[in-house]
């Protein structure tokens, strides 16, 4: 059996606490992409007691996580197996209503409640900022499609306007059923597309100096990138 996970991450730094095999920095760093979805689920049933599947997936679209967090509605059947497997939940009851199959009832163990405490304080205190792939093309641009930047970045202010209309009228929608911190969570997602709408707007000020300067480089003798349009029979090696 694995050793329970301590209540706070400090522990961590003082034992070598395990969760299947892996100590909790690496469980948390290895399931990064669905803590979300374990932090959900576990403090769901930490919250509102037992419950079976079905029952978290209508929870779960009641308060529109899709809309303010990473999780994916769909993958919580999934999240709960990965989690019953590893101790975090345990199935308490199976129910049946009418003609509708079983359905195992899930509680949080105690294990779970430690992890809880765990991811709770790992999500609060780690900062998220993952590279944006487009900054790497943007540093590649294909020599021979410089005139079509311009269009490239317009299309993308343009998207972002568009996605920020969009969750603004969504979070008015919501504004009148949400608690103060999910309100906050809300705008938290608003703020960040108006940041990054801003930062277009520059970036689409500055794009003739960049094509400018790409030119010249070009002109200068740097190797141009391949396009994807090659003489034929070229090839690169």
């Amino acid at each position: 059996m694995p050793r329970a996970i301590p209540l706070t991450l400090l522990d961590v730094a003082r034992q070598n606490v395990t969760v299947q095999n892996l100590t909790l920095r690496d469980y948390l760093r290895e399931s990064s992409q669905v803590s979300s979805i374990r932090f959900y689920i576990l403090g769901s049933l930490a919250q509102h007691g037992a419950m079976h599947g079905h029952q978290l997936r209508l929870l779960a679209e009641e308060e529109h996580v899709h809309l303010w967090t990473d999780i994916s509605v769909g993958s919580l059947y999934g999240a709960i197996k990965r989690l019953a497997g590893e101790g975090l939940i345990d199935v308490v009851r199976v129910e049946r209503e009418g003609n509708f199959p079983e359905r195992q009832v899930y509680a949080i163990s105690e294990a779970g409640r430690e992890a809880l405490a765990g991811i709770r304080e790992h999500q609060l205190t780690a900062l998220t900022f993952k590279p944006d792939p487009f900054d790497l093309a943007l540093t590649r641009l294909d020599g021979e499609g410089l005139d079509a930047v311009p269009a490239i970045i317009q299309s993308r202010v343009s998207a972002l306007e568009a996605l920020l209309a969009e969750t603004q009228a969504t979070n008015a929608r919501a504004l009148p059923y949400l608690t103060l911190s999910e309100t906050h969570a809300m705008k938290h997602r608003e703020h960040r597309i108006r940041a990054e709408l801003d930062w277009h707007r520059q970036l689409e000020e500055a794009v003739p100096d960049i094509v400018r300067d790409e030119q010249q480089r070009n002109d200068g003798g740097r190797a141009p990138l391949p396009t994807g349009h090659q003489p034929a029979g070229h090839r690169v090696m």
